[in-house]
C-alpha cells in the first residue's frame, strides 16, 4: 500500500499546522476543517483546501465526527489525522472513520478503548506485569466507599477522573475532611470534560517525577520505544517545560522503563504513535523498582518534538507510513539518543493569578529565529500569526519553543535565550514565568519533580514593578524620541540645541499606575530620564542601551497606544496617556466580585442577604473545562447576585455585590 495522496486533519491550531508541514514535505495534499472562530486561522491558510464544520463551540464543530468524516469524503481524502485532543482518543470516531472506508492515522479503536479508562487500563497492566501505583481502580462510586478506600490507601491520595487528561478531573487530597468536596469537584469536571464522572483513587507519591516513554507499533507486530521524556515541571497537573532525555536517568532504569512501555503497548496490540506515562519516585536516585504505570496516551503528544530532536525522526512522517501499512524502518538496537532537547509551552495565561487563561489579540508577535515544524537548534511550533485573537473557545496555547543542543546545560541556555527573544503584546502570557523557570537553580541542577513550580512559585512570579531602566525606555519610546535607524548623517544632529537640552514631559501608565517622566534629549540617542543617564543605539534586531556601568540589548515594540519593553526575559507594557481624556477614579472599594475570565457559572453558593466572611466560597466559574472558585474579598452581606447557575459571563463582568454588615443593636 502506498502512502496517502490526501489527508484531512481533524484538528486546529499548532498541531494541525505541524501535521500539514510534514504532509506538504512528502507531497501529500491536506484538508483543514474550521469553525467560524477559525475561518482565518493559520491552519486554514496552510491547507490545500478547507471545510467549515460549524460554529465556535467545539461541541458544534471540532467534536462532530460525522461532519468531519463527510468533509473527508467530499474532498477525496484517503485518511484522517486526529492530532491531539478533540476526537483523537475517541474510539467511536475511529470506528466511524474505518466504516466510511477511510484510514485513521493512529491506533485501533480497540487499543484506545483498552487504554482510555484509567481503571481498566491499570487492571490490564497488572495482568501484563507492568508495575502500577497502589490504589482503587474499581467502578463503585459511592462517596462513603471511596472515602474508606482512600483511608486504606493512606493520605495523601489523588482523585482522578478515569477518562481524564491534561489535569482535568484531578484533585490532590491531603486531609480526609476535604475528600468529599474534592471527589464531587473531580466528578463534575470529569463529566463536563469527558462525559464520564467515574473516578479512581491512587496513593500520592510525595516527590513524584513524571517520566513518559514514546512508543511506536506497526501492523506487523513490531513495537519499539524511542526513549523517555521528563515532564515533571507542571502547574495544576499540566505540563510546562518538557525535556528529553530525563535528567539523571541510569541506563538500567531507562532499559526497564522502555521494556515496560513496550510490554504495555504489546498488551493491546498497539499500532502507531503512543506514550506510556509513568510516575517515578524522585526522592532519591532513580531505581528499577521505583516507577509505576500511570496511563497511556493513545495519540501523538504535545511534547513529541523533544523526542524527534534527540532521535532525528519525524514522528508524523512515521505515523503516515505506519498507517499506510509500512513496517517500522528500524529495530530497537538501531535507535540512539543524540544530545538534549527541551520544550517550553507558551500560553496566554496569567501566572500571577493562578495561571488563569487569558484572551486578547496578538497585536505584536515575534519569535526568535528558528525552524518551524522541523528539527534544528531552535524550533518554533505555532498555530497563530500576528493579529490573531486568543479566544475563550479553545486551549490558550500560543506556541511551543523547542531547543536542541549537545548537553543539558547547553540546551537550557539556548532555551533561556530563545524565551528572552520572544515578544508577545496584546494579551497576558507566561513567557516571563517560563524564563524564570528555565533559570531556576533546582531545574538547572536537574532536581525536578511535579511539586517544583508550586514550591518555588514566589521566586518564579515577579512581584515588583518595572525597573528604572524599563520606565525610562518606555518614556523615551512613548514620547516618540527613539533615535532614527536611518544612516542619514543629518539624523545624527537630532536633539541638538544651542541653548541646552530639549526637555519633554511624558506621561505613561503601567498596571493602572500613572508616571510622569522628564526626558532630556542631549543629542542623537543621548538622554537623561529622571536621574538616569543613558545612550541608546539601534542594532540589527534590538536596541543597545548603555548606562553608567552597564551595556545590554533590549527590544522595544510600539503599538498605537502601548509601548512594550522586553529586557532579560521580562516585559513591561506602558499605556500612553491622552492628557485630554477623562478618567474615572471611582472604584467599587472591594464591594464587587467580577469574572476573572469568560466562562460558565457552574454553581452559586450564596443568596441575597447571606453573611459571608473573607475567603468564603461564593461560586464556581468553569472556563476552558477547568473549575475556578471565586471567594469573598472581604466580610460582608450579599447585596445582590447578578448571575445564575448556567449563565455565560464575560471577562470583567460584575457577578455579585457586597455591602457592609450592619452593626447589631445589642
Amino acid at each position: 500500500m502506498g502512502i496517502f495522496n490526501k489527508i484531512l486533519i481533524a484538528n486546529r491550531g499548532e498541531i494541525a499546522c505541524r501535521v500539514m508541514a510534514t504532509a506538504k514535505r512528502l507531497g501529500i495534499k491536506t484538508v483543514a476543517v474550521y469553525s467560524d472562530a477559525d475561518a482565518r486561522a493559520k491552519h486554514v491558510e496552510m491547507a490545500d483546501e478547507a471545510v467549515r464544520i460549524g460554529p465556535a463551540d467545539v461541541a458544534q464543530s471540532y467534536l462532530l465526527g460525522d461532519i468531519i468524516i463527510q468533509a473527508a469524503l467530499d474532498t477525496g481524502a484517503d485518511a484522517i489525522h486526529p492530532g491531539y485532543g478533540f476526537l483523537s482518543e475517541n474510539p467511536d470516531f475511529v470506528d466511524a472513520v474505518v466504516a466510511a472506508g477511510l484510514t485513521f492515522i493512529g491506533p485501533s479503536a480497540d487499543a484506545i478503548r483498552a487504554m482510555g479508562l484509567k481503571d481498566a487500563a491499570k487492571a490490564l497492566m497488572i495482568k501484563a506485569g507492568v508495575p502500577v501505583v497502589p490504589g482503587y481502580h474499581g467502578s463503585d462510586q459511592d462517596a462513603g466507599f471511596l472515602a474508606e478506600e482512600a483511608r486504606k490507601i493512606g493520605y495523601p491520595v489523588l482523585i482522578k477522573a478515569r477518562a481524564g487528561g491534561g489535569g482535568k478531573g484531578m484533585r490532590l487530597v491531603e486531609d480526609p475532611a476535604d475528600f468529599a468536596d474534592a471527589l464531587s469537584a473531580a466528578q463534575r469536571e470529569g463529566q463536563a470534560s469527558f462525559g464520564d464522572p467515574v473516578c479512581l483513587i491512587e496513593k500520592y507519591i510525595s516527590k513524584p517525577r513524571h517520566i513518559e516513554v514514546q512508543v511506536f507499533g506497526d501492523a506487523h507486530g513490531n513495537v519499539v520505544h524511542l526513549f523517555e521524556r521528563d515532564c515533571s515541571l507542571q502547574r495544576r497537573h499540566q505540563k510546562v517545560i518538557e525535556e528529553a532525555p530525563a535528567p539523571d536517568m541510569p541506563q538500567d532504569v531507562r532499559d526497564a522503563m522502555g521494556k515496560a512501555a513496550v510490554e504495555a503497548a504489546k498488551a493491546v496490540g498497539y499500532q502507531n504513535a503512543g506514550t506510556v506515562e509513568f510516575i517515578v519516585d524522585g526522592s532519591g536516585p532513580l531505581r528499577v523498582d521505583g516507577f509505576w504505570f500511570m496511563e497511556m496516551n493513545t495519540r501523538l503528544q504535545v511534547e513529541h518534538p523533544v523526542s524527534e530532536a534527540i532521535t532525528g525522526i519525524d514522528f508524523v512522517e512515521l505515523q503516515l507510513h505506519v498507517a499506510s501499512g509500512d513496517p517500522l524502518p528500524f529495530v530497537q538496537d538501531d535507535l540512539a539518543i543524540d544530545g538534549w532537547a527541551m520544550e517550553a509551552r507558551v500560553y496566554a495565561e496569567d501566572a500571577s493569578r493562578g495561571f488563569l487563561p487569558a484572551i486578547g489579540t496578538l497585536h505584536h508577535l515575534q519569535f526568535p529565529k528558528g525552524s518551524a515544524f522541523a528539527n534544528g537548534s531552535v524550533r518554533i511550533d505555532s498555530g497563530v500569526t500576528q493579529g490573531d485573537e486568543i479566544s475563550p473557545w479553545y486551549d490558550p496555547m500560543i506556541a511551543k519553543i523547542i531547543v536542541h543542543a549537545a548537553t543539558r546545560d547547553a540546551a537550557r541556555s539556548l532555551l533561556i535565550a530563545a524565551l528572552e527573544r520572544t515578544q508577545l503584546v496584546g494579551c497576558v502570557t507566561n513567557v516571563e514565568f517560563l524564563t524564570a523557570l528555565a533559570r531556576n537553580t533546582r531545574f538547572a541542577s536537574g532536581d525536578v519533580d511535579t511539586g517544583l513550580i508550586a514550591q518555588d512559585m514566589g521566586a518564579l512570579v515577579r512581584t515588583d514593578g518595572p525597573s528604572e531602566l524599563s520606565i525610562a525606555l518606555g518614556a523615551i519610546a512613548a514620547g516618540g524620541l527613539l533615535p532614527e535607524t536611518t544612516q542619514d548623517p543629518w539624523s545624527k544632529l537630532a536633539g541638538w540645541r544651542q541653548w541646552g537640552a530639549a526637555e519633554h514631559i511624558v506621561k505613561i501608565q503601567n498596571q493602572g499606575d500613572e508616571t510622569q517622566m522628564r526626558v532630556a534629549l542631549h543629542g542623537a540617542g543621548q538622554f537623561t530620564v529622571g536621574d538616569l543617564n543613558l545612550t541608546l543605539a539601534p542594532t540589527a534586531d534590538a536596541w543597545r542601551v548603555q548606562t553608567q556601568d552597564q551595556q545590554r540589548n533590549v527590544q522595544i515594540a510600539i503599538l498605537h497606544d502601548t509601548v512594550s519593553v522586553f529586557e532579560g526575559g521580562r516585559v513591561d507594557s506602558f499605556g500612553l496617556i491622552d492628557p485630554l481624556a477623562q478618567t474615572n477614579a471611582q472604584g467599587d472599594g472591594g464591594d464587587g466580585v467580577v469574572a476573572p475570565m469568560p466562562g460558565l457559572v457552574r454553581q452559586v453558593f450564596v443568596s441575597k442577604g447571606d453573611n459571608v466572611t473573607r475567603g468564603d466560597d461564593l461560586m464556581i466559574l468553569e472556563a476552558m473545562k477547568m473549575e475556578h472558585r471565586l471567594t469573598a474579598p472581604r466580610d460582608g452581606v450579599v447585596e445582590e447576585v447578578l448571575c445564575s447557575e448556567g449563565s455565560q459571563v464575560s471577562d470583567g463582568e460584575m457577578l455579585l455585590q457586597l455591602s457592609e454588615i450592619e452593626p447589631s443593636d445589642a
